[in-house]
């Protein structure tokens, strides 16, 4: 008992006075991947809480991440060769997340500095780890932003400038829209509470994405039973090349 006593003045006096901190609500907590799913919006909106009058000066600005499981990766380049495209140069991503969206309460540049970006990993950029790029590759850079650049094409890497709402600087809203190819696995979300481009409050909850129905059963036997899978596949294509194929002929009869 008095070991949780210690604790809990231990946590009361490392809490600044006035401390900032977030009341998190969402839409869903859980994503389910069924046959016709074709993606999700995950509403967010939340409420700053304050033991003491909001403090002069810079307003509080709000960045929300929503990241996907992380994924190793191989970039390449390619290069015309005689006239055909080949893979010349590569460069091994570490870890890229495999869906990435950030929300902003204002500009990028007025809500959050580039030291508290590289601490906190925040930005898209930021949030890829790239290991060492083979002596041979002079701007290695250039393939995390390929990355960066290919994902974005595809909605999977969103930066979205201004999209969070704020009221009286206590409370605020926005949305994500997450893509139909979604990957599978726990989806971390991040809000960071700024002052002056410094972070002064964070808080972090999580996204289940999850396969349901006839995605989970084929999911689950691809991975416990790839043989079986294969048949499967197999023989789903051999019916559906016999079903076109019968279609087709009695059309022509006609």
């Amino acid at each position: 008992m008095r070991a949780v006593c210690l604790a809990l003045l231990w946590l009361l006096f490392a809490l600044p006075l006035g401390a900032e901190e977030v009341v998190l609500g969402l839409s869903q907590d859980q994503v389910s991947i069924s046959t016709d799913f074709d993606g999700s919006e995950i509403l967010i909106f939340g409420a700053i809480k304050r033991e003491s009058p909001i403090p002069e000066g810079a307003p509080l600005e709000v960045v929300i991440t929503l990241a996907g499981p992380l994924q190793p990766l191989t970039v390449w380049r390619k290069e015309r060769r005689f006239g055909i495209w080949v893979n010349t140069q590569a460069v091994e991503v570490d870890a890229a997340p495999s869906f990435y969206a950030v929300a902003t309460s204002g500009p990028w540049n007025d809500v959050i500095t580039q030291v508290e970006d590289l601490r906190h990993h925040v930005s898209i950029e930021r949030a890829i780890r790239s290991v060492g790029a083979p002596m041979q590759v002079q701007d290695s850079q250039a393939f995390s932003a390929a990355v960066v650049r290919i994902r974005e094409n595809q909605d999977k890497y969103q930066m979205l400038e201004g999209a969070v709402e704020m009221s009286e600087s206590t409370l605020f809203n926005t949305s994500v829209t997450m893509p139909a190819n979604l990957v599978e696995g726990r989806y971390p979300m991040r809000i960071f509470l700024t002052r002056d481009g410094s972070v002064v409050s964070s808080f972090e909850t999580k996204i289940d994405v999850r396969k349901v129905g006839l995605e989970r059963w084929l999911y689950e036997l691809s991975r416990g039973n790839p043989l079986a899978y294969g048949l499967l596949s197999l023989a789903i294509a051999i019916g559906a090349g016999w079903i076109a194929s019968t279609a087709f002929r009695l059309l022509r009869e006609r």
